[in-house]
């Protein structure tokens, strides 16, 4: 549907940045919780303070709806670490601050993992059509190369870290904790959401991944 499709007026009324992340809101839930298969645009539409006829004037389907929803969920976390500005600290001060903030991050917005998860369902059929996200992921690797030659430097680090396996360790040991949560606390009795849990989890994920990049003495 395009915008010719509208009347003007409803053009005018409906064409605000708040609209369109009214939908993209409403759309995450959906999509986090029943992926791209069983969220429904009528649902959505009902949920969100517009139409079902500005979701396809904004966005122009459910597919790319879709997209539009894992490009913000993605961006959300790259842009929390690019405005870190952890690079200014030392070395090791700057790669606990980044693990502890992913995995700050993945317990806030469980919805995120979700999507993730959904998405390689599909084997990353979606995702791999955002070029921005390419863009984005290229700078943590960039950051986390940035950080790895400064501890080289000062004699803290390792010589031998590669930044893309050092991200994939960070994103797995942050993201299994939401992922799983519900099996491991069935499973083995435990509640891993509870707030001390989290927290002492959080102090181990660092630990672990400090442990791992640390020059042996």
């Amino acid at each position: 549907m395009t915008a010719s499709a509208l009347s003007v007026a409803e053009v005018r009324v409906h064409d605000t940045d708040a609209t369109r992340d009214n939908i993209l809101e409403v759309a995450t839930r959906e999509f986090a919780d029943k992926g791209l298969a069983g969220a429904r645009i009528d649902e959505i539409a009902e949920k969100t303070n517009s139409s079902k006829r500005m979701i396809y004037y904004y966005f122009g389907g459910k597919e790319q709806l879709y997209r539009a929803v894992l490009e913000q969920a993605y961006a959300g976390i790259r842009e929390r670490e690019a405005a870190a500005n952890f690079e200014a600290l030392p070395a090791d001060a700057a790669l606990a601050a980044h693990v502890a903030q992913t995995f700050d991050y993945h317990g806030q917005h469980p919805e995120f993992v979700r999507l993730v998860m959904n998405e390689n369902i599909h084997r990353g059929e979606h995702v791999k059509h955002l070029e921005s996200l390419k863009d984005r992921n290229r700078k943590v690797i960039a950051f986390l190369q940035a950080i790895i030659d400064k501890g080289v430097a000062a004699g803290q680090f390792r010589s031998d870290i590669d930044p893309f396996d050092l991200h994939m360790s960070i994103s797995a040991l942050c993201f299994y904790n939401v992922s799983n949560r519900y099996t491991l606390s069935a499973i083995f009795g435990v509640d891993i959401a509870a707030p001390a849990a989290i927290a002492a989890r959080r102090a181990r994920v660092v630990e672990m991944i400090l442990g791992y990049v640390r020059k042996s003495v």
